[in-house]
């Protein structure tokens, strides 16, 4: 009963007019951003950072889930229409939706997108609004040695996560933690990493960092890589409306995309791609029609837009409660709320109230604005396609530098800007995962402060961390993630047969 009069007051924060606007103003930029190729959801709110410092942080954050979600929704259209997906959850959507498109079914693919991206962000944030109080009070019994091994997890699987290579995403993570120690140490007094240079003496700024890495130096990467090329658009042909056949092929993966897609999108080393993927392998070993899978099985289309919905939800479970970000736009909403002086766990459900249930509210009626801008709207929203390249990036990079001067007035920023934007162009360029930059840089500094905590409350001994349940489950958690791997390749090349040369 308290967590519905919870969310009824959360609707009652949502429903106000100005958050209304915020809602459909995010919805709306979302879809863009999600159609759009090589915009994402975390160079959108990367880009928003440095403009809504000035709003109040409940309006901010519900358009910043209005972004996130809509992403979701604008993604399957490019997949669809034009085989590129506009973000990396929607890869798998394009194998079979394409293929309807080319095939004239077109409309029923991003009808079947539409309606499943609803039905499985409204389950998926119906889990959020029962679960979030649940890890809330097992939250509520972590001190600092836990909080210290939980962040331990997160760099772990961050970078183990984010990025093809682990010691590449090892490596930017240490470069995240790096910048985070720039400035002055708040416990002595010292500044540190600062070179003599007093703009750093208040560490170098979050704002700064997010947009440099994921505006300016993404921007710069899908820019000089981009094809002079046009792209073919496949047309969409017949009504917006599925037919009962296409309802009855339907309904059934919507259900169990959402059932994958909650779950792994709320595991630490969770995200949206791991769930499409198994929805869609899911969906192929249960179809009754397998030979449509690759030429353009509907089931391919519903289950994995589901699974992707219902990982967004995932994805918000355990930044909310823990602060703990499992996705590169769940690092940028963590940097977000510090900016507001705010830090995600158990105690911001008690000290912002207004805030965390306004925003899972709000999610409920974003989902059904994203269905009506979504569904009937689909052929306009196909025509940012014809938006030219670099008026799309220049825009991009004019609204970065802008952004950044505002927010201090200083064109040490801007330099500061510059250098972190070719350096995040050089990370794409070699692979280097950006996002574990982004949580070393926040949670950094948390991570030393508890540690140091910790360390104090135990009069310097290092054995807290294992005589406390919590602290020790979370630190085999997180050696399991660094050791399994390594012992999977082990046991498949002790199980792989050797080939002995026949005898001369």
């Amino acid at each position: 009963m308290e967590t519905l009069a919870a969310l009824a007051h959360g609707f009652g924060v949502a429903l106000t007019p100005i958050n209304l606007v915020f809602a459909f103003v995010g919805a709306v930029l979302g879809t863009t951003v999600g159609i759009l190729p090589g915009v994402g959801p975390a160079l959108t709110v990367a880009l928003l950072l440095p403009v809504t410092y000035n709003l109040a942080p409940t309006a901010s954050f519900i358009m910043f889930a209005g972004v996130y979600y809509g992403a979701m929704y604008g993604g399957s259209t490019t997949s669809i229409l034009i085989n590129t997906p506009g973000e990396s959850a929607s890869i798998i959507t394009a194998v079979e939706g394409y293929q309807m498109a080319r095939r004239g079914r077109g409309a029923a693919a991003l009808a079947t997108a539409a309606v499943g991206s609803f039905v499985a962000g409204t389950l998926a944030t119906i889990g959020l609004t029962f679960l979030a109080p649940l890890l809330v009070s097992v939250a509520l019994s972590f001190g600092p040695a836990e909080y210290f091994c939980l962040m331990l997890l997160a760099f772990t699987t961050v970078s183990a996560v984010l990025g093809e290579s682990r010691l590449r995403g090892i490596m930017s993570l240490l470069l995240g933690l790096a910048l985070g120690l720039v400035g002055i140490d708040t416990q002595t007094g010292q500044a540190r990493f600062t070179f003599g240079i007093p703009a750093l003496l208040d560490g170098v700024g979050m704002v700064l960092v997010v947009v440099g890495l994921f505006a300016v130096g993404e921007t710069l990467y899908v820019a000089s890589h981009e094809s002079d090329g046009g792209t073919e658009v496949a047309p969409i042909r017949g009504s917006v409306w599925m037919t009962r056949e296409e309802w009855r092929r339907s309904w059934k993966p919507w259900l169990r995309g959402t059932l994958l897609g909650f779950p792994i999108g709320a595991l630490p080393a969770g995200g949206a791609e791991i769930p499409t993927f198994l929805s869609y392998l899911t969906e192929k070993r249960l179809s009754a029609h397998p030979e449509e899978f690759g030429k353009g099985a509907i089931e391919g289309v519903a289950g994995p837009e589901a699974a992707n919905n219902a990982a967004a939800a995932g994805v918000l479970a355990p930044l909310l409660t823990l602060g703990l970000p499992t996705s590169a736009t769940a690092a940028i909403l963590l940097a977000a709320f510090q900016g507001y002086g705010l830090q995600p766990g158990p105690l911001l459900f008690e000290r912002s109230p207004d805030l965390v249930w306004g925003v899972i509210a709000s999610l409920y009626i974003g989902n059904v604005m994203l269905l009506i801008l979504n569904l009937p709207l689909a052929p306009l929203w196909v025509r940012l396609l014809a938006i030219p390249r670099p008026w799309l990036y220049g825009g991009i990079m004019v609204f970065a530098l802008l952004g950044a001067y505002a927010v201090n007035g200083s064109t040490a920023d801007l330099v500061i800007l510059v250098v972190i934007g070719l350096l995040g162009y050089v990370m794409r360029v070699y692979d280097f995962p950006v996002a574990p930059v982004l949580v070393g840089m926040i949670l950094g500094p948390l991570a030393e402060q508890q540690l140091r905590r910790a360390l104090a409350i135990s009069r310097g001994d290092p054995s807290v961390f294992l005589t406390r349940p919590i602290a020790a489950g979370l630190l085999a958690v997180t050696a399991a993630v660094l050791v399994a791997p390594a012992l999977v390749k082990l046991l498949r090349r002790g199980l792989t047969p050797r080939h002995t040369p026949p005898a001369p």
